[in-house]
């Protein structure tokens, strides 16, 4: 499959900072999603980890944790979930990332992404989305379900709810 990747963390300007690579496929685990990817986002903790996290010698790294596409295969264990169905998430680290045509991700991180977003538009919302998530409730202690939620946090949490 096609990818892109790294050997080694260099500097953005260099021309092997960024490679177009062939990779094998990945193995779905016990309870992952195989994923043809249609869409990724670029967020900061991308160009943070392309700067200083090399990969295992003799391998590449490939970025990227917010995506969008269509499952492939399932994994023995996933449940909620079907051969056909559009999904989103954000990642995990200690995985290979997104930016490769096929992608495994763990379906207890992933969702059936929103019929009304485009893929370019589902992609770019679970870790921004995760963030305003901890922002407002983690860090600012905003109530939930209290009624007193402001309207910038209504239109984060959903277009349609009343409240957080």
């Amino acid at each position: 499959m096609k990818a892109v990747g790294y050997h080694a963390p260099l500097p953005i300007d260099h021309p092997d900072a960024l490679l177009d690579l062939d990779l094998p496929a990945p193995t779905p685990r016990p309870h992952d999603l195989l994923v043809r990817v249609k869409a990724v986002a670029v967020n900061p903790v991308d160009t943070k980890v392309r700067k200083s996290a090399a990969p295992e010698p003799g391998t590449a790294k490939v970025l990227g944790w917010d995506a969008v596409g269509t499952v492939e295969a399932l994994g023995t264990e996933v449940q909620g979930f079907a051969v056909g169905d559009r999904v989103y998430y954000a990642g995990s680290i200690d995985r290979p990332g997104t930016n490769a045509e096929m992608h495994a991700v763990d379906a207890r991180i992933a969702a059936k992404a929103p019929a009304t977003l485009s893929d370019a538009q589902a992609a770019a919302l679970p870790l921004t989305s995760i963030t305003a998530y901890e922002i407002l409730f983690d860090r600012l202690k905003v109530a939930r379900g209290s009624g007193n939620c402001s309207k910038a946090s209504n239109r984060l949490t959903s277009p349609s709810s009343s409240c957080c």
